[in-house]
């Protein structure tokens, strides 16, 4: 194994993280494709007007919530393969992956278990009607029997990232969008196989099983710095808390994210109707589309700072930290530009009906409206994780969605905004949120990182 190969602690910043994040930043935007342009291609399937996306919509929070379990085991392991690799201990890193691997293994079969079980019930607690249940109940049941290609490729791509292969982990999302984008129009349309929503449900995971044999090969294989190991799977407790313990920011983000939805869309259901579940699914896929480019960037720079922090250059994470906001926010600035000039052929690209035109132009302003305070949000909660600092990153997790989201979401439709206090509760979130995170990331970390640097004492953070 050669043990100074991808030294973060060398050469220029941007380019270190550049190197690792336009790769990501790729890889993140061609993952949205598994599901958004299911999302697309189901919103225009004839005879179904929108019922076909509401139902995919109702369906989202599960599909979060597996997500969240992958992120429990990426997000937690690849941080702290990261930092291990800075200290020089790769045999460590190696029990780090293996254990993370192990544990997502677990929770897939779990996590499938239980929504099978429970399926039924859960669907018309999220939001669905008589009317969309069927398309939310075909589409998961075919879903969740591919839990583990999902979980796998999600929850073991973040270790290859994480050992400075960013072009590897672009093609592990690569290669199952390419083939999801041919395989959906085959099983979908009548012209094919004509499944339907299932047909979607089934071109995705089989292109996720693609993209999870690409990853086992590679951290299997003799390229990767460290490998995936059968003397390394078995869990050790004390590890195995450390994993969790950071990899409940992201999972926490699934988890909120997936209680946000299930109230926005029982809220909507009861004020509006179907076609304001349909407007909230067109929304949620435009936020994934637009977001991952900064879960790429940010996620580009946590190999850079986590390695820099356990080799105890805290200039260059300080310098890590400042690029990744920065680029951050101007890349955010972009978007609300689009988002609130051009809401109109935004929405149409998944639905152009009448109604969801009427009802999705102004709501799609409003849902933005805070997006910039956003990504400051996810900035610092961003370098929280990079750097192990975990009951940080789990309370900002919770605090914008659990905390401030889902209970405006109930409130402010009380309190006379009907349906359009769903869409400001999440402006209201994302402002709070957001400007909290960022400054007590400035005052907690970066400030202190500065005080090190000038060789204070350790205590200094």
């Amino acid at each position: 194994m050669s043990d100074r190969q991808n030294d973060f602690s060398q050469g220029s910043i941007p380019g270190n993280i550049m190197k690792l994040a336009l790769p990501m930043t790729a890889a993140q935007l061609v993952n949205v494709l598994y599901s958004v342009v299911d999302r697309i291609y189901l919103g225009h399937l004839p005879d179904s007007d929108h019922l076909a996306l509401t139902g995919i919509g109702v369906a989202m929070p599960i599909i979060t919530i597996l997500m969240g379990f992958a992120n429990l085991c990426g997000t937690g392991g690849a941080p702290l393969c990261s930092i291990s690799r800075g200290e020089g201990d790769d045999q460590e890193a190696e029990r780090i992956l293996g254990n993370s691997f192990t544990l997502l293994l677990i929770l897939g079969v779990l996590s499938t278990a239980f929504f099978l079980i429970w399926k039924k019930p859960i669907l018309y607690l999220f939001g669905a009607s008589d009317a969309t249940f069927p398309y939310a109940d075909g589409y998961m049941t075919i879903y969740l029997c591919g839990t583990l290609f999902v979980m796998i490729s999600l929850g073991m791509n973040p270790f290859i990232n994480a050992q400075g292969f960013g072009r590897v982990g672009m093609m592990t999302v690569l290669l199952g969008a390419a083939a999801n984008i041919v395989l959906d129009p085959l099983f979908i349309f009548d012209f094919g196989l004509g499944l339907g929503v299932r047909g979607a449900a089934l071109a995705t995971i089989l292109s996720q099983g693609l993209s999870a044999a690409w990853v086992l090969a590679f951290l299997m294989g003799k390229r990767a710095i460290l490998r995936l190991k059968l003397s390394c799977l078995r869990l050790e407790l004390g590890r195995v808390k450390r994993i969790v313990a950071l990899g409940l920011s992201g999972f926490f983000v699934n988890l909120t994210n997936s209680l946000v939805q299930v109230v926005c869309n029982a809220t909507l259901q009861l004020y509006g109707g179907d076609p304001y579940v349909g407007v909230m699914t067109i929304i949620n896929s435009l936020r994934e589309v637009f977001i991952m480019p900064v879960h790429g960037l940010t996620n580009g720079s946590q190999p850079v700072e986590g390695y820099n922090y356990g080799a105890r250059k805290y200039e260059r994470v300080r310098e890590s930290i400042r690029f990744s906001v920065g680029i951050t926010v101007v890349y955010s600035a972009l978007f609300w530009v689009v988002a609130m000039a051009f809401p109109e052929l935004l929405i149409r690209v998944f639905n152009d009906s009448p109604d969801i035109i009427t009802i999705g132009v102004p709501a799609l302003r409003i849902y933005f409206g805070m997006f910039l305070f956003m990504s400051l949000q996810l900035a610092g909660q961003g370098v929280f994780t990079g750097l192990g600092r975990s009951r940080q990153a789990v309370f900002f997790s919770l605090l914008r969605k659990a905390i401030i989201n889902a209970p405006l979401t109930v409130l402010l439709p009380l309190w006379g905004m009907g349906t359009t206090g769903v869409f400001a509760a999440e402006a209201v979130s994302q402002l709070v949120g957001g400007l909290a995170c960022f400054i007590t990331m400035y005052f907690t970390v970066y400030r202190p990182l500065g005080r090190l640097a000038d060789g204070q004492a350790p205590e200094a953070i």
